[in-house]
């Protein structure tokens, strides 16, 4: 039998000794609702074996981080693009954006910027780094990926008191059988992304 590999150690930051805030967005993939992006600067004595990238973890897990996050974090803040910024300037730059108003409402002014993914847009004048899979890798960014997440869910949640037809409530607007079958048979809200490509047949695994 083959020995399953240990999970490894998040880094706290990349640069020592600078102020590093990590960045990470939530909602991309969804048909419905804002794209969320976290900003999370976390101090140089932070630890956390649990902290890992918010889809390795469990909804229960990734709100007892969220807390752990929230209390212990020298500075974090979140934001979002609504579906109508999406629409018009596309969801890779609205997930940029999204990040840019998350790193302005920090109250420590980071030095270096750390972001998920491979596509960035610089912040002003501060240096970015741009880390695929950085939520697997960095513990700023993973802590920004279990805001940013949280945050979304609780705020598709509420939508789903309003709109209760999609399964907001368990899809967060992702593109699962509920929620196509809610479109079929309601049509699409304001909520809904109008660039995407609603009404086509393909059925996503939920996330």
């Amino acid at each position: 039998m083959r020995k399953l590999a240990e999970k490894r150690p998040l880094s706290i930051y990349m640069q020592e000794g600078v102020v590093e805030a990590g960045c990470d967005e939530a909602g991309r993939g969804c048909l419905s609702g804002p794209v969320f992006a976290a900003a999370v600067i976390l101090p140089p004595d932070f630890e956390c074996e649990a902290l890992n990238d918010s889809k390795q973890l469990s909804e229960k897990m990734r709100n007892e981080l969220r807390t752990v996050i929230e209390r212990e974090a020298t500075s974090y803040a979140v934001a979002s693009c609504t579906p109508m910024e999406i629409d018009e300037i596309n969801i890779l730059w609205a997930s940029v954006e999204a990040m840019h108003r998350a790193i302005a409402k920090l109250k420590q002014v980071p030095q270096h910027i750390l972001v998920d993914g491979n596509r960035f847009k610089p912040y002003k004048d501060i240096p970015h780094t741009c880390v695929v899979k950085g939520d697997g890798k960095f513990m700023s960014i993973a802590a920004a990926s279990i805001l940013a997440k949280t945050h979304r869910d609780e705020h598709m949640k509420n939508l789903h008191l309003e709109f209760p037809d999609y399964g907001w409530d368990k899809n967060k607007g992702y593109p699962t059988r509920v929620h196509r079958e809610g479109i079929a048979k309601c049509g699409i809200t304001y909520h809904h992304r109008k660039s995407f490509n609603i009404v086509s047949n393909r059925i996503d695994k939920e996330e």
